[in-house]
């Protein structure tokens, strides 16, 4: 687009952001199905304003020359044996776990190469299980919020491209106001019932009874 002379680049789609990051996945070697959710996990996060396509990329350029391990089944405490975990498969593992990973309240990680591509996997769990899920690794926290929000103070910052501690907790479902100001507000709302009266009565008891024919 040119406008005043001037030639301004058009921002990617989402749509684009997912199928490029979709076939960038297959081609560095993962499955049609794990691709997929590496596309909609990078679309999350470019949504939210996070780095997923930076993050995505520098992981590819290591990953063909580098190791990583895979974690297929999570435990509560999960420790690499030598290498690093890989985001893309540790995430997808939880997705799948989630509802029998939630038992634990609390899951810890050691190692884990590129953690901010493990995040729109959680995020999705969180949707999945009804439960907003509080992620730290080393100074960063999110807060992930049923796929819907993500609050942090980590935004703006860069983060690592590897994580030696990563806690995973579960948060149980509580309102967030006092009983107090509950009844004091449903009291008020009180005042919009419509009392039951005699003319109200005869209509409820004559509904129906008409005969258009």
């Amino acid at each position: 687009m040119i406008n005043n002379g001037f030639i301004i680049l058009a921002m990617k789609s989402f749509s684009e952001i997912e199928t490029i990051s979709k076939r960038a996945s297959k081609a560095i070697g993962f499955s049609w199905g794990i691709a997929e959710e590496v596309g909609k996990g990078i679309k999350i996060l470019e949504l939210f304003g996070l780095a997923g396509i930076r993050n995505l990329n520098e992981y590819f350029n290591l990953k063909e020359n580098n190791q990583y391990e895979n974690l297929n089944l999570i435990n509560e405490k999960n420790q690499s044996k030598k290498y690093p975990y890989c985001p893309i498969i540790l995430g997808v593992s939880f997705l799948d776990q989630v509802n029998n990973l939630e038992k634990f309240k609390k899951i810890q990680l050691q190692k884990v190469a590129f953690p901010l591509l493990v995040l729109p996997f959680l995020s999705r769990s969180s949707a999945e299980i009804g439960k907003k899920i509080l992620y730290k690794f080393d100074e960063y926290s999110f807060l992930l919020n049923l796929n819907v929000n993500i609050s942090s103070q980590s935004f703006s910052n860069e983060c690592p491209s590897n994580a030696d501690n990563i806690e995973i907790s579960f948060i149980d479902n509580k309102d967030n106001f006092r009983e107090q100001d509950w009844k004091s507000l449903y009291k008020l709302s009180e005042k919009t019932f419509v009392k039951e009266t005699d003319s109200l009565k005869i209509g409820a008891a004559g509904a129906g009874l008409t005969d258009n024919d």
